[in-house]
């Protein structure tokens, strides 16, 4: 096998561990709350404490990253994800599990942070949209596998299985990374910009947790508006740290490149009208009468959708650049959720499937020529800092896209209460009504995203070496 396929092994061995643990552990919540005998709202921050403090670092290791060596810090990543899964799987109080998903977190965020640096760094321009295409793949792999792979492992081996299973796993990807991944990167010898990253954290996880949390606190509660004002502040004072600072954290010229703004935009942009369709759907799907194990082969069409596009995108966007590739797959995503919306009350699980697997497409056109745009257009020296750009654009989009399906859906709920027919369903009819205007809003943000993902310029190949000259 050449050796750049080996690295991009060893690498999507980190890129599936994230999205099958961050799914398994969804999976388990009824069953972490029984065994610890805690309720919902804490259990709730197994995973929470997970996204967010994900969500929050992956600027940090994408410029540590930089500093120090991919190499390095995305071995140092598996090594506490592996070693963090093991204490998880050990724990016997609900606050120590969540601890140590915390800390899992920052181990799978310094793997995601620099995955994407290390196979641009490691695949010629000519191949790297395919190489970043398996990359999403194995995302892809990871969502699909997840739900049934959690289910099997608490029904056969209980709980701490979800967890000790990383363990052989993580171990094997250490070993290979080790021995494939090269040391080509140079490590820069710069300060590390230690204010802008206490920042940048304060700042994404204040707003992470403002918008995760908000409706259960109320949008205008006290709590609520703390963070938001923490949020704003946090926000200014880290953008005028890194104008001043010689060696930023964030080096915001990045974004004076239209290529690489539009591009991160659009990530924003399509992770959040995703995400309003992954967590829409099975609610809705409920309410239409579906079982829990049909909904999941149901919502399955779509991961394996992407699984099977994104590699094809990856190679396609080699050859015919990003812009064509990602304004299409924006728009086929748009109108997939505007026929989702549209469906009839009586509808049949193929009528939603289809609509999944068109959805599925739009996203796989979408994802990987995007990424390649990102990572193309971003200097040598920087590539870590691109890749957690994009990252954190991603992980906010899923938080927002679950923020505003819910405050959205809860209000067109209470307006179909109030101009229905008081009939004796209208409780299950007002909230069908909400779920399909917020899908509708779902398609809305897709079509904002074929506006900034048309405007991004010309082809990042063309600029890769010349950007800030």
């Amino acid at each position: 096998m050449d050796n750049k396929y080996k690295v991009l092994f060893a690498v999507l061995i980190g890129s599936m561990l994230g999205p099958i643990d961050a799914s398994v552990v969804n999976v388990a919540m009824p069953t972490f709350s029984k065994v610890f005998n805690a309720p919902v709202t804490t259990v709730s921050w197994v995973s929470m404490s997970y996204l967010l403090v994900l969500s929050s670092l992956l600027l940090t290791f994408g410029r540590l990253g930089d500093l120090m060596g991919y190499k390095s810090l995305y071995i140092t990543g598996m090594g506490v994800f592996t070693a963090s899964s093991l204490f998880c799987g050990l724990a016997n109080k609900i606050g120590v599990l969540i601890f140590f998903r915390a800390l899992q977190a920052a181990g799978a965020g310094m793997m995601m942070a620099v995955a994407p640096a290390i196979i641009t760094n490691t695949f010629p321009k000519s191949e790297r949209g395919k190489a970043l295409g398996f990359n999403a793949m194995s995302v892809a792999v990871g969502l699909a596998i997840g739900p049934s792979l959690g289910g099997f492992l608490l029904t056969y081996y209980g709980y701490r299985s979800i967890f000790l299973i990383n363990i052989p796993i993580g171990l094997l990807g250490m070993l290979l990374s080790n021995k494939v991944i090269p040391r080509f990167e140079r490590k820069k010898k710069e300060p590390f910009d230690i204010e802008g990253a206490f920042l940048a954290f304060v700042f994404l996880f204040s707003i992470l947790t403002f918008l995760s949390k908000g409706q259960e606190y109320g949008w205008s509660s006290k709590k609520s508006i703390f963070l938001l004002l923490f949020s704003i502040i946090s926000f200014v004072l880290f953008i005028l740290r890194e104008k001043r600072f010689t060696h930023p954290m964030l080096d915001l010229t990045l974004f004076k490149n239209r290529m690489f703004a539009a591009s991160n935009i659009s990530c924003l942009l399509n992770y959040t009208a995703q995400y309003m369709m992954i967590f829409l759907m099975p609610f809705f799907l409920t309410k239409s009468g579906y079982s829990s194990s049909e909904i999941g082969i149901i919502m399955t069409a779509f991961p394996l959708t992407v699984l099977l596009i994104a590699p094809i995108s990856g190679i396609l966007s080699d050859k015919f650049g990003s812009l064509i590739l990602s304004t299409i797959g924006a728009g086929i995503s748009a109108l997939s959720l505007v026929l989702l919306s549209k469906m009839p009350f009586n509808f049949r699980s193929i009528d939603v499937i289809t609509r999944l697997i068109i959805f599925g497409i739009g996203n796989g056109l979408f994802q990987t020529p995007n990424n390649s745009a990102v990572m193309g257009s971003a200097p040598k020296d920087k590539q870590g800092v691109a890749a957690g750009v994009l990252a954190t654009m991603r992980n906010t989009g899923m938080v927002l896209g679950i923020a505003l399906s819910g405050g959205l859906l809860a209000l067109r709920q209470n307006y179909y209460l109030r101009i229905l027919p008081k009939v004796s369903n209208i409780n299950e009819l007002s909230f069908l009504y909400g779920v399909k205007d917020a899908l509708f809003l779902a398609a809305f943000i897709d079509f904002l995203c074929i506006l900034t993902s048309s405007t991004r310029g010309k082809n990042e190949e063309s600029i890769e070496e010349d950007v800030f000259k």
